[in-house]
């Protein structure tokens, strides 16, 4: 099914001449529900200052939509993904001048702190009030963040509860074999394509694992997750990637090993 995409009501464009704040807050519609969008659509149109530039009701229109489309907000159904956390990361990657509302099913701490830390804007229950709906997409469309009061508590409670755990307890955690040569590779700086192709394995496998030790270490980026190794010694004695056989060159040469080569000090990390 394409993306649909929204023309310009007329009321919206005769309000819009006599606007003087500037254009139209942009926004994209992705719910899995037509009728959802359907009424969203309406509330919006009757305010002066939105305007709807597409709509989408899978993640792959999602996607889509937020490529194609310069829009202010995408009002994003966290049930379009299997895991909406990741794919928070994925869509602000992906459109760094775009606003991210998420709407949940209902009020769930830990995926409003998952979906809050991963950089949503917004985060709203689907039977959120229009009015505070409409109030969210202006407050996200001017840069600041949305979230309801038993949100916001969760939010401070977490950061307190952060702020007085002690640090010893995560040391403890472990890491498989396989995960410590990944991430050993990171922290050298190495791109996901070199590290599938040290450890003999694909792109998407590497990718996989490296999801996995984000959500075990309680990290969000490689940056995070080289700075948390380092703090915590996380790959003492862990394997070290082997480094290839490099074959000589010349007849009736014989093959032989290359010398293994010291991984450099970590002092820079790509983050992608």
């Amino acid at each position: 099914m394409e993306i649909m995409s929204v023309e310009l009501e007329d009321n919206l464009e005769q309000s819009h001449e006599g606007d003087h704040k500037g254009q139209p807050i942009r926004v994209i519609l992705a719910d899995t529900q037509a009728i959802f969008r359907a009424g969203l659509r309406k509330i919006l149109a009757l305010e002066d200052d939105f305007r709807v530039v597409g709509q989408a009701e899978t993640l792959i229109q999602t996607v889509s939509a937020a490529k194609k489309f310069s829009a202010d907000v995408l009002v994003f159904e966290a049930s379009l993904a299997p895991n909406p956390v990741e794919v928070v990361s994925d869509l602000l990657r992906q459109c760094a001048n775009c606003k991210l509302v998420v709407v949940i099913q209902e009020p769930n701490e830990e995926l409003t702190l998952e979906l809050f830390r991963r950089g949503a804007h917004g985060i709203v229950s689907r039977d959120v009030e229009p009015e505070l709906l409409v109030q969210c997409l202006r407050k996200v469309a001017r840069g600041e963040p949305w979230l309801d009061t038993q949100a916001v508590n969760w939010v401070l409670e977490a950061y307190r509860t952060q702020a007085t755990r002690p640090v010893a307890p995560r040391s403890k955690v472990q890491l498989t074999p396989k995960e410590s040569v990944i991430v050993s590779c990171v922290t050298q700086g190495m791109k996901n394509k070199e590290i599938a192709s040290r450890v003999g394995t694909t792109e998407q496998v590497v990718k996989n694992y490296l999801r996995k030790v984000y959500d075990k270490l309680g990290v969000a980026d490689r940056l995070e997750l080289a700075l948390y190794c380092l703090h915590n010694r996380v790959l003492e004695n862990a394997p070290k990637p082997a480094v290839p056989a490099v074959p000589s060159s010349g007849n009736g040469g014989t093959a032989g090993a290359a010398s293994p080569v010291p991984p450099p000090p970590v002092t820079a990390v790509k983050c992608s």
